[in-house]
């Protein structure tokens, strides 16, 4: 049997797997709501035919009475969004495809297995973008990796690639909500697009797509790559707009979201939207996609990048790709039954042909990295260090430890303002989480301190390590030997301005490994105000 039921099939991404499908010989039934719809997108298209369907009437028995082949639901959006067409596929014996990107639900698909093989037909979640190409990819980047410690996903969308509203849905169901992230070695909390930076996506042969905002996403790979792994690698997605001021305005959302002060974003959502067909001329027919693996090749710190650029508008096919190549498999009885995500079904080989009929440029490069930020300040001195003390600084791209510290407060009112001020933790007992960020060689580090927490971020300059808080930066040394490192303060500045050492905090900070742990001891304090703070403890 050929025939395959596409539900949602006159949407974006619906009616291009539709016209996929009929092309790779299947009968396609374009189902949706509305007939009429759904006879306007059949037109022209040999293989299509139109179908009136409401998921929420009896959908077991229109299976029943069609009998497809497969069913693929690309109607979204799947944020909260139930089982139960899965269920009734598995009902029915047919196979089952989404092009599910809400978290939870691909992530779950897999409570299904049993009924899914006892049924004997397949259910697969997540057959595009996410999990489907990017789980592709990062298998292929881990290949040549002995170590994997992060992997970062971002798509930018060209702004003539329209978003329909259901993949707007889809977004503003987490914009500025939390949702879990695994980096720094724990389980975190991200906001949805927050976390903006830049990306540039560079493919030999196109030109450059530079400087796009991204910002964070709550996609299945967050769930599934951390443990799919070896070594438990940072996972993050981030997603954009190709103009800036869309990205500005979803970020300022978010911000509203987060603080309580909007509580339904849904709701702006029709504004938006014709606000964004006002503006659908401007920009370019551009999109890209990037995932950045970071790990060791050996002793040999490295990244691998696979970059993607879409040109000529053909951005909102690549989330289509994924489900035409897994219906061929399942015709050839190439999967097995059950029900799973499918971020473990492909290879990126898989795409490639596909890719090379379309507007479409892809390559994998490698870039070697430079050695730990300590070990380019201390030179030979820092693989004399102990085990412990330097794993401590083997920082590339996220890393984290957890332990517990002891903290000292001076008793001064001047000594407890100035501690207030840095954000230095309370006196007492505490749990500590250290998390490190690694950005071009510059480290941020976030102590969390149960709950309380402050940032610096540490460079070299010369033989120097220099770490700053806001503008306040103090340059060491770091003599060393075989049982640890001090940290010794050789200068200061405010800004750019060198300032008197004889005024400068007197901060000695020492690690060393004792009891098969990193051990750390900071004191700080002020000439004529006395100690400020001293914390002490250990990491592992």
């Amino acid at each position: 049997m050929t025939r395959v039921l596409v539900i949602g099939g006159y949407g974006g991404f619906g009616l291009r797997i539709a016209r996929r499908l009929a092309a790779d010989g299947w009968q396609v039934l374009v189902a949706g709501r509305s007939l009429a719809k759904a006879q306007a997108a059949c037109a022209g298209t040999p293989g299509l035919t139109a179908l009136a369907f409401d998921r929420n009437s009896d959908t077991a028995a229109v299976l029943a009475k069609l009998r497809p082949f497969a069913v693929i639901d690309a109607a979204g959006p799947f944020q909260g969004a139930s089982y139960a067409l899965a269920q009734a596929c598995i009902a029915q014996r047919c196979h089952y495809l989404d092009i599910a990107d809400g978290r939870d639900f691909v992530a779950g698909i897999g409570a299904h297995d049993a009924a899914a093989q006892a049924a004997g037909v397949t259910v697969i979640s997540g057959a595009s973008s996410v999990p489907a190409l990017s789980g592709a990819v990062v298998r292929e980047l881990a290949l040549d990796l002995t170590e994997l410690r992060a992997i970062e996903i971002a798509i930018s969308a060209s702004n003539r690639a329209t978003a329909g509203v259901s993949v707007s849905r889809a977004i503003f169901s987490y914009v500025g909500r939390p949702f879990s992230l695994w980096r720094h070695r724990r389980r975190e909390t991200g906001y949805g697009w927050q976390g903006l930076q830049r990306a540039d996506f560079r493919v030999a042969g196109e030109p450059p797509i530079a400087g796009r905002l991204i910002g964070f996403a709550d996609v299945p790979d967050l769930a599934l790559l951390p443990d799919r792994l070896p070594s438990r690698p940072a996972v993050s997605f981030r997603a954009g707009t190709e103009l800036t001021v869309q990205n500005i305005m979803v970020w300022t959302l978010s911000w509203l979201v987060r603080w309580g002060l909007v509580k339904q974003p849904e709701r702006l959502l029709p504004p938006l939207l014709r606000l964004q067909a006002l503006t659908a001329r401007l920009g370019s027919d551009r999109s890209a996609m990037i995932v950045r693996a970071f790990g060791l090749r050996g002793e040999q710190r490295c990244e691998r990048r696979w970059t993607l650029i879409a040109r000529d508008g053909c951005g909102p096919e690549i989330p289509c790709l994924a489900v035409p190549i897994l219906l061929r498999r399942l015709r050839e009885g190439a999967l097995a039954p059950g029900a799973c995500d499918a971020g473990p079904l492909l290879t990126l080989a898989d795409f490639a042909p596909v890719f090379a009929t379309m507007p479409v440029r892809d390559a994998i490069t490698d870039h070697t990295l430079p050695p730990p930020l300590y070990a380019r300040v201390m030179g030979t001195a820092f693989d004399a260090l102990p085990p412990r003390v330097r794993a401590m600084h083997d920082v590339l791209r996220d890393h984290g430890a957890t332990g517990q510290a002891v903290v000292s407060r001076g008793r001064s009112r001047a000594a407890r303002m100035i501690a207030t001020l840095f954000g230095f933790p309370p006196e007492g007992e505490h749990d500590l989480h250290v998390g490190f960020d690694e950005r071009d060689g510059v480290e941020t580090w976030t102590r969390d301190f149960g709950g309380r927490m402050f940032r610096s971020r540490l460079s070299q300059r010369g033989e120097l390590l220099v770490e700053a808080f806001g503008p306040l930066r103090f340059g060491f040394t770091l003599p060393a030997n075989g049982t640890g490192l001090t940290m010794r303060l050789q200068r200061w500045w405010l800004g750019p301005l060198p300032l008197p050492l004889a005024l400068a905090p007197r901060s000695e900070a020492r690690e060393w490994q004792a009891d098969d742990r990193f051990q750390f001891d900071v004191p700080i304090a002020l000439p004529l105000i006395g100690l400020i703070v001293h914390y002490r403890g250990w990491l592992a």
